[in-house]
């Protein structure tokens, strides 16, 4: 009876395991697609950061050298003091500097309570509403640039460090927005409610409970639009010419300039970004409402 029932359940376990063994291998197969697709866009991306660091900190035989070095040997840093010391280099970087804090605080000081109001209030047309706000970063920056440009020197404010920091405020709101409004949802309403339950106003329960712990993404949010205003190179070559800002100067000297003043430029761009993204990077996941854990 025994050897009846095993030769009626053999063939389908056997129909089974086939469609298990099939299913785990297409599953195998979507993981290492996966995989080889990550690990080509990682290539893609890192593989000329990784060149255009070698060449930075390389002698000058070996930047016009092929094939390229894959480690700068002898380590030398005479390509990044030529860079620094080219005329107009440090004049540049501190107007770079002001403009990315002028942007830096008046984007957050627009952005924080537009992204509470976003992240707490329920209003007909919300999700609407955030998307028109993304949507602003979807338009051509010279479709912006270039009316500024003509309104600014109507009204005399062309060529001048703060309006480039007004164009630079403009392009960085809609995502500091919603990165600030990302962090706000990462903190449970219930916390404010609590605070009122207990006798505190809405400002104080907002200073006392909400503002301590979304002070590290709001830090974030500002330093990230900081480098959005550090690396921006279009409205600042069209709105000045005697005050550029760094981007703006490397990008009117690229083609009178040598191979090490470019790579050593790129690094020195390059650096404060990759320092900052790499704090910021949990908020920008974060973005769109997503809880933080």
């Amino acid at each position: 009876m025994t050897s009846a029932a095993q030769s009626r359940t053999t063939p389908r376990s056997v129909a089974l395991d086939a469609e298990q063994k099939r299913a785990l291998r297409n599953l195998r197969l979507r993981r290492a697609s996966i995989y080889a697709l990550a690990i080509l866009i990682a290539v893609w991306i890192l593989a000329p950061i990784w060149l255009i660091a070698t060449m930075a900190f390389s002698t000058q035989a070996d930047v016009y050298a092929y094939p390229k070095q894959v480690v700068p040997v002898p380590f030398t840093t005479a390509t990044m003091d030529f860079f620094l010391n080219y005329a107009g280099i440090l004049d540049a970087t501190l107007n770079s500097v002001i403009v990315a804090v002028l942007t830096l605080v008046f984007s957050t000081t627009i952005a924080v309570p537009a992204g509470y109001a976003v992240s707490r209030y329920l209003f007909p047309g919300r999700n609407s509403y955030r998307l028109v706000i993304l949507a602003v970063r979807a338009f051509p920056i010279v479709i912006l640039a270039v009316p500024l440009a003509v309104t600014f020197l109507q009204w005399g404010l062309y060529d001048k460090v703060y309006s480039v920091a007004l164009m630079h405020t403009a392009l960085t709101l809609p995502t500091t927005i919603l990165v600030v409004s990302s962090v706000f949802a990462s903190v449970p309403v219930e916390f404010e409610e609590a605070a009122r339950v207990f006798g505190a106003s809405p400002l104080r329960a907002f200073v006392r409970v909400v503002l301590p712990l979304v002070l590290p993404g709001i830090a974030a949010s500002a330093i990230f639009t900081f480098v959005m205003s550090w690396n921006e190179v279009f409205a600042a070559t069209l709105l000045t010419v005697r005050n550029r800002t760094l981007p703006a100067l490397i990008l009117y000297t690229l083609n009178k300039s040598s191979l090490q003043f470019q790579y050593a430029g790129g690094f020195f761009m390059l650096v404060p970004s990759m320092i900052f993204i790499f704090f910021i990077r949990r908020y920008l996941f974060n973005m769109w409402g997503q809880i933080t854990k």
